[in-house]
């Protein structure tokens, strides 16, 4: 099937497209907007893609799923739409941590677009969801579809730091080969895990810079 997405992916990704378990999943996304209020916006859904070519990949963060507050998700994970305040605590903690880390001050804003510009894959396990019901979209063909990305910069790159917060994004381990790249794992940034000592002095945003510079690659302007 045809979908719309930037060219560097579509030839990594058309396979993915054309197999049984995606038009299923298609198929449901396209009813879910249909007869509720989803996010993100339709011409959001592949953004993490859209704004990170797959040649220009040199970092990969492990969302879950859209925030479920209408207006906020864009089709990165972590990140909101410029105008969207106060910022999502997980995503003040992250700021947070990269003041720490860097002595960078906090963005006025929480659009990570330029993120997303300089290679940082801001990738949801799951690409959309129903407004105000987390994780209502789970278990569709999402987590394939997005497990598929990971392996494809696993296998056919080298040299990605690869950040996974959270249970959930740890899992991912699995898909990725350790001996080409640089995984970092810790808790997820949100209140709870972070407010218990799994955030805070990770010091990811330095370590990734520290990989990316050893490999003669540019650092990420965080």
């Amino acid at each position: 099937m045809k979908v719309k997405i930037a060219p560097s992916w579509q030839k990594h990704l058309q396979e993915e497209f054309d197999k049984p378990y995606f038009e299923q999943l298609a198929t449901f996304v396209k009813q879910e907007y249909k007869n509720y209020h989803c996010l993100p916006r339709g011409k959001d859904i592949f953004n993490a893609m859209n704004y990170t070519p797959f040649d220009k990949v040199k970092v990969v963060i492990m969302g879950q799923d859209p925030y479920p507050t209408p207006g906020h998700a864009h089709g990165l994970c972590f990140s909101v739409q410029e105008h969207v305040q106060p910022l999502p605590k997980s995503l003040v903690n992250i700021f947070r941590e990269i003041q720490s880390d860097l002595g960078q001050d906090i963005p006025k804003n929480g659009s990570l677009i330029r993120w997303a510009e300089q290679g940082v894959l801001l990738l949801n396990a799951v690409l959309t969801v129903r407004a105000g019901q987390p994780r209502s979209h789970q278990g569709k063909g999402w987590e394939q579809f997005t497990n598929t990305i990971i392996q494809k910069i696993s296998e056919e790159k080298e040299n990605v730091v690869f950040l996974l917060w959270g249970g959930d994004a740890k899992k991912k381990k699995s898909l990725i080969d350790a001996s080409k790249h640089l995984i970092l794992e810790s808790g997820h940034p949100s209140p709870l895990s972070a407010n218990r000592g799994y955030w805070f002095g990770n010091k990811h945003f330095s370590k990734t810079n520290n990989f990316l510079q050893s490999k003669g690659l540019e650092k990420i302007i965080w």
